[in-house]
């Protein structure tokens, strides 16, 4: 399994949509944390976007996943990246392997 960096970049127009299926994305990204695929998960404090570390198989899973995002399905996300990352130091590097 690799570790992915996710940045969601928010949309100023779509802060309505992403009020709307807040509860269900925090629904959705808690069954994730409890599956293993998200390690960490939280906004910008600017309120711009929010940074999301999984762990996924591959590229082609770690979309899977986030197709099924209640903010991404409703169109509450503006922009989108994700990066393959190897966690040198720290908590999250024991996960890799």
């Amino acid at each position: 399994m690799s570790i992915y960096a996710v940045e969601y970049v928010y949309g100023p127009d779509a802060a309505a949509i992403r009020d709307e299926h807040r509860p269900a994305h925090r629904t959705w990204l808690a069954s994730l944390v409890q599956d293993g695929h998200v390690l960490a998960s939280g906004p910008f404090e600017d309120g711009t976007g929010a940074l999301l570390i999984f762990k996924a198989d591959d590229d082609e899973a770690l979309n899977g996943l986030l197709k099924q995002d209640p903010f991404n399905a409703a169109g509450g996300i503006a922009g989108l990246k994700s990066t393959a990352w190897i966690p040198g130091i720290g908590a999250l590097s024991a996960h890799v392997g």
